[in-house]
């Protein structure tokens, strides 16, 4: 089992979608000049959403809708509303963080990482392994309850006045939440694809299918840019206990995902996705949401957890890790 995991390990490192990460990420703890146009970043963050959107409308419609479809939307539910607050107990006993930071920090590894979940979703394919389609629409449902307990938890562990304070900032929260710009295209994309079935899809299939993992090669790179200059500007925050959090957590996420899987009866790949999205942490919904519901929170250690540690560490190890445990426990 160790044998295969650093096969698939090494064989994923030497992946185009991880160089152009390392790329960027190498690039970044340099200093050198080397940037994504803002323009350009949001232009291929639209794409890659609406592709990864559409498609999974089509292989629901191609599908049908059952009973494990269901399940396994109202298991990302759970997941994402459950996840944060185990974070948050691990994260005050392995960190001096306030009880808001940690909150911040929770809120986001219960909710999830799109581009860690498309990674998965590559290696699955070069692998040959199938998977559920509609594990897109999960990954939409699994972005906003977490956020939810993550306000949970600021409230009950934080003061009466900075509570009060906050409240007024989070007057127009659940708009946020669920008009953000990724959500709605994400579920937005999906519908149509489910609208328009395999028929539609034939028809944007040169679009949408075979430049897909060549933007998601620019994407990364302008990721481990982003990551790289936070890792850099944050490093006297990442104490020894914040960084094996961001190891630990991810772990516990896939382990949790992983029973899901299984009692849903996913597939090796769709339950291998599900262990991915449970362990990912997302950094575009959450840290949106968090602005505005809990601008006290600091940025810089939100940011840097999710984006320097847990997403490298899911690329690099995580994948080939739980796609080796799904394999095992799937027989």
């Amino acid at each position: 089992m160790v044998e295969t995991i650093f096969s698939l390990a090494a064989e994923n490192l030497l992946s185009p979608i991880i160089l152009f990460f390392a790329l960027g990420l190498g690039a970044a703890l340099v200093k050198s000049d080397l940037s994504v146009p803002e323009a350009a970043a949001k232009a291929i963050s639209i794409y890659l959403l609406f592709a990864i959107g559409f498609k999974g409308g089509v292989s629901v419609s191609a599908h049908g809708i059952d009973s494990t479809l269901l399940l396994a939307l109202l298991a990302g539910v759970v997941l994402s509303f459950v996840i944060p607050f185990a974070a948050f107990g691990l994260l005050r006993t392995m960190s001096r963080l306030s009880a808001v930071d940690a909150a911040a920090v929770a809120g986001h590894y219960g909710s999830i990482s799109i581009v860690t979940f498309v990674a998965a979703t590559s290696v699955l394919q070069s692998q040959g392994i199938a998977s559920e389609g509609y594990l897109v629409a999960v990954a939409a449902a699994m972005e906003a309850p977490a956020i939810l307990s993550a306000l949970w938890l600021a409230a009950r562990f934080s003061s009466a006045d900075t509570n009060a304070e906050r409240a007024k900032g989070t007057k127009g929260l659940l708009r946020e939440i669920l008009l953000n710009g990724s959500i709605v295209l994400l579920v937005g994309s999906f519908f149509i694809g489910f609208l328009s079935g395999p028929k539609g899809l034939s028809e944007i299939e040169s679009f949408i299918v075979s430049p897909f993992k060549g933007v998601l090669c620019l994407f990364l790179l302008d990721m481990g840019l982003v990551a790289g200059r936070g890792l850099r500007s944050s490093a006297g925050l990442l104490r020894p206990g914040l960084i094996s959090f961001g190891i630990l957590m991810p772990l516990i996420g896939a382990v949790a995902g992983l029973l899901a899987g299984n009692v849903i009866g996913l597939s090796v790949g769709g339950t291998m996705l599900l262990m991915t999205l449970s362990a990912s942490a997302s950094y575009i919904a959450v840290p949106a949401a968090m602005r505005v519901a809990l601008p006290e929170a600091n940025p810089s250690i939100y940011l840097t957890m999710s984006l320097g540690i847990t997403f490298p560490f899911n690329l690099t190890i995580g994948i080939p890790l739980y796609l080796n445990i799904a394999q095992a426990a799937g027989g």
